[in-house]
């Protein structure tokens, strides 16, 4: 029986097998004598368990009987794992060679800190931002995320601008390095989200609760994106609305809640017709609407949470919640990166 490792990196796996045959060596190299790697199988049907099995018998296999998705894949696998810190890494991750020690030090020696991130660079452009976490997250008045790096489709080119540690409001959930008893105590993530904007939902009960997130960009990755769902699938955009909605609906308090709502009901058909007339895209338009109708019907669903957030709560507004509308500044100032914005 190998000691407990003081850190576990989970990677959740669903069909995977060719990001972890590329991916994962680094990672158990990256590792050595600091962490224990573990690899969640969501019930792949390809043959990432059997290669697992053979090629890493290293790792710790946690099989799990269905496809959980992403939220409820990592509750199903973290409830078996015991370790002080957990680290969430996508399959599509490529670590570098001191990526976790800065983590790790930094939460050691900032107990206030309950969950931090890595700078997130693109595999495909490694001087370029990664679109799903950059250099940490932020959300706008309307509940939009953005990052330090990447608004909207906008991704900076990377000169070390971001380079300082930052409090941000999210970290990515393609590397979100949690403190186990902070994931525990602000409730996990939920489940019926499935998978897109999980993380940020969880990341601001934490700020809710008094605690901090923050961006070390000492630490690097390069992330390929999209590895699961390619970013102009439809069903991306469908679970993107409905679960902003929902993480609008649970956090926001209540002097803020029926004035954000009635604005995200006219953005969201204006962002549906948008795709529909300038784009063409009748998968994205009736998306969109089938998120909105969904999230009409589930609402009830999240009243008890709501009521149990609030309550809890001893931040009455997160302040890395901007109070600007990103798409005023986007589109109307034509602001275009982080550092422009006000």
């Amino acid at each position: 029986m190998s000691k407990m490792m003081k850190t576990a990196i989970v990677i959740l796996n669903w069909n995977g097998r060719k990001m972890l045959e590329q991916y994962l060596p680094r990672i158990v190299a990256s590792a050595k004598d600091m962490a224990e790697v573990i690899v969640a199988d969501n019930a792949s049907t390809d043959d990432s368990v059997s290669f697992l099995q053979e090629h890493f018998p290293s790792v710790r296999l946690i099989v799990l009987q269905k496809n959980y998705g992403f939220a409820e894949g990592y509750n199903q696998a973290l409830r078996q794992v015991d370790a002080e810190y957990y680290v969430l890494l996508n399959s599509d991750v490529e670590v570098t060679e001191r990526w976790l020690q800065p983590l790790v030090t930094y939460m050691d020696e900032h107990p206030r800190v309950a969950a931090c991130q890595p700078k997130l660079l693109s595999v495909f452009n490694r001087q370029s931002f990664e679109y799903a976490g950059a250099c940490g997250g932020f959300i706008d008045r309307m509940g939009y995320p953005f990052c330090r790096g990447r608004l909207f489709d906008t991704v900076e080119t990377d000169s070390g601008q971001y380079d300082q540690p930052c409090e941000v409001m999210w970290a990515t959930g393609a590397c979100l390095f949690i403190r186990s008893k902070d994931y525990w105590e602000a409730g996990a993530l939920d489940g019926r989200f499935f998978a897109h904007n999980e993380e940020i939902d969880l990341c601001w009960r934490i700020r809710m609760n008094g605690r901090s997130i923050v961006c070390l960009p000492e630490s690097v990755v390069y992330h390929v994106g999209g590895g699961t769902l390619p970013k102009s699938n439809s069903r991306k955009t469908y679970l993107n609305f409905r679960n902003n909605l929902t993480m609008l609906y649970k956090n926001l308090p209540d002097s803020e809640l029926h004035g954000v709502m009635r604005w995200r009901w006219f953005l969201d058909y204006l962002a549906a017709w948008q795709t529909l007339v300038l784009n063409r895209n009748w998968g994205d338009f009736l998306a969109i609407y089938r998120a909105r109708r969904d999230f009409r019907r589930w609402k009830k669903d999240f009243s008890a949470d709501r009521k149990q957030i609030q309550s809890r709560r001893t931040v009455e507004r997160v302040p890395e919640r901007k109070n600007y509308s990103l798409l005023w500044q986007y589109y109307a100032h034509r602001r275009r990166t982080f550092a422009e914005m006000p």
